[in-house]
């Protein structure tokens, strides 16, 4: 049980990190980006809002995992 548990809250940890980081910078270029060209906004919030749909998709694959790895005990 110990080691389920160990193994689902990596899961969650290490899918949770990578997505974090990566939308941290992707909001921030986005801004950087927004903030020198201004007409260019509406393009860059629809790519950047797209991008982090992806990288929530990965987040929850890891809950997923996460969930499946609990339920075998």
């Amino acid at each position: 049980m110990g080691m389920v548990a160990l193994g689902a809250a990596l899961a969650v940890g290490l899918a949770a990190i990578g997505p974090g980081i990566g939308q941290g910078i992707a909001a921030g270029k986005a801004l950087d980006g927004m903030a020198r060209q201004p007409e260019a906004a509406g393009m860059l919030r629809t790519n950047m809002i797209l991008a982090f749909a992806f990288m929530e998709s990965l987040t929850i694959y890891g809950l997923v995992i996460a969930f499946l790895l609990y339920s075998k005990v």
